[in-house]
C-alpha cells in the first residue's frame, strides 16, 4: 500500500518549519501538521494588556508540575509555534557548550557532536532567519566560517552610552544577534513590541514567515492546520512506524508516510511519544532509557529592572546589547554564570500581568 506522503512533520515551529523549508525542493511529498492556525494580524498583536494580561494568544490549558500544582504553560499553538512571540535573539551556542562543562550544580555532559560539525548548519540557519550581527566583540565567540548575513542592529543612543560605560569598566558588550527584517526594503519599524509580542507587520524572523510560507510555494509541501497529532502507530514488533493518528477539524484519521518527524515542542513531543505506548513499548515510544520527558529545562533566568530617577530611558528598541564576560567563568566563581542581555522594552501591564498582586 502506497504511503500518503514521503514525510510527515508534526509541528511548524523552529524545528519542523525549518525542516520543511530545507526539503521544499527535494521532491519529497511532505505533510506539515499544525494543531493551531495562522495567528491573525490585528491591532491586539501590539497591545500589552491583550498579550500579557488577557493572554490572548495562549491556549486555555492547565498543566501540572512535579509538585502537582497547576500552571498555565507558555506555549502558543499557531503556524510558527513559539517563534511567533519570541524575542528574535538568535545566538549560537559556544564551542565549550558542546563538550563536558562543569557547572556549580554539576556536569553538563558532552554532546555526541561537536561545534565544528554544527557550524555549517548555524551558518545556513543565519541566512534563512536573516540574522543581524557583528563578529569580534564577544570574548567567547566561537569560530565562524563567515560573517553574519546582515550588519548588527545599531544601538539607540541610551544603549550606546551604556555600552561605553561597560567598556570603561572592563567589560566587553557586544551586539546581540537579532532576527528582524532590517534589509533595505525590510518591514521592521523597530517598535517597542517585539519581545513577547506577535509581529503585526511580520518583520520578525519566525518560522512562519521565513520557512513555512516560502516552503508552501512548492507543490510538494502540504500544510494541515487545526490538526493535532494524537499518537504514533507501529507494527506488532514495535520496530516500524505504520502511521500517525491525528484529529483534523474534529475528525480522527490515520496518515501514513515513509518517515516521520515529531517536532511539536519539547513537552508536547514527549506527550505524543508517551501516548504512543503499546504492547511492544509499554512506557511509550523512544523511552528505552526511561528518560523520556525527564531533565527538561526551559529558560533558567532572572529579569532585572533598574530605575534611574535622574535619567529617562527613551529607547524604543533596546534588545540590542549583551555581555558574555561571565559566560564561562564568573569574576569570583570558578563556574559559568551565563549570558546577560537586554530585555525588550518593558511597558505598563507587562510585569504586573505576571504578578497579579501588583494590578490596580
Amino acid at each position: 500500500m502506497k504511503a500518503d506522503f514521503d514525510l510527515v512533520i508534526v509541528g511548524t515551529g523552529a524545528g519542523g518549519g525549518t525542516l520543511a523549508y530545507a526539503l521544499r525542493d527535494s521532491g519529497m511529498r511532505v505533510l506539515l501538521i499544525e494543531r493551531g492556525d495562522y495567528l491573525p494580524q490585528e491591532e491586539q498583536n501590539w497591545q500589552p494588556v491583550e498579550v500579557f494580561d488577557k493572554t490572548r494568544y495562549k491556549p486555555d490549558e492547565v498543566w501540572y508540575g512535579e509538585d502537582g500544582k497547576p500552571f498555565h504553560p507558555g506555549v502558543h499553538y499557531f503556524v510558527g509555534g513559539n517563534t511567533k512571540v519570541y524575542g528574535a535573539a538568535l545566538p549560537r551556542f559556544r564551542r565549550e557548550d558542546f563538550g563536558a562543562l562543569e557547572h556549580e550544580g554539576g556536569t553538563s555532559p558532552a554532546w555526541p557532536v561537536s561545534y565544528e560539525e554544527f557550524e555549517p548548519y548555524y551558518a545556513r540557519a543565519e541566512q534563512i532567519y536573516q540574522v543581524h550581527g557583528v563578529t569580534g566583540e564577544d570574548p567567547v565567540e566561537p569560530p565562524r566560517s563567515g560573517p553574519f548575513p546582515f550588519p548588527a542592529v545599531p544601538h539607540e543612543p541610551y544603549i550606546e552610552t551604556l555600552a561605553e560605560k561597560m567598556i570603561q569598566n572592563g567589560l566587553h558588550p557586544y551586539h546581540l544577534p537579532m532576527g528582524i527584517d532590517l534589509r533595505t526594503d525590510g518591514r521592521c519599524i523597530r517598535c517597542k513590541t517585539c519581545d513577547g509580542f506577535p509581529c503585526k507587520v511580520l518583520a520578525k524572523s519566525e518560522s512562519d514567515v521565513c520557512c513555512v510560507r516560502p516552503a508552501l510555494e512548492s507543490p510538494n509541501i502540504t500544510l494541515w492546520v487545526r490538526t493535532q497529532a494524537l499518537r504514533i502507530l507501529t507494527d506488532p514488533s514495535g520496530k516500524t512506524v505504520t502511521g500517525i493518528e491525528v484529529e483534523k477539524d474534529g475528525q480522527r484519521q490515520t496518515v501514513t508516510a515513509a518517515r516521520y518527524v515529531v517536532a511539536c515542542g519539547a513537552t508536547n513531543s514527549t506527550v505524543v511519544l508517551l501516548k504512543s505506548a503499546n504492547s511492544a513499548h509499554p512506557h511509550g515510544l523512544a523511552d528505552r532509557s526511561g528518560l523520556l520527558g525527564r531533565n527538561y529545562m526551559v529558560h533558567n533566568n532572572t529579569a532585572l529592572m533598574a530605575i534611574d530617577p535622574l535619567h529617562k530611558n527613551p529607547t524604543v528598541f533596546q534588545k540590542t546589547i549583551a555581555v558574555n564576560d561571565f559566560y564561562l567563568r564568573g569574576p569570583d566563581l570558578a563556574y559559568p554564570m551565563g549570558n546577560i542581555q537586554a530585555l525588550g522594552k518593558l511597558q505598563a501591564g507587562m510585569l504586573t500581568a505576571a504578578k497579579p498582586g501588583c494590578r490596580k
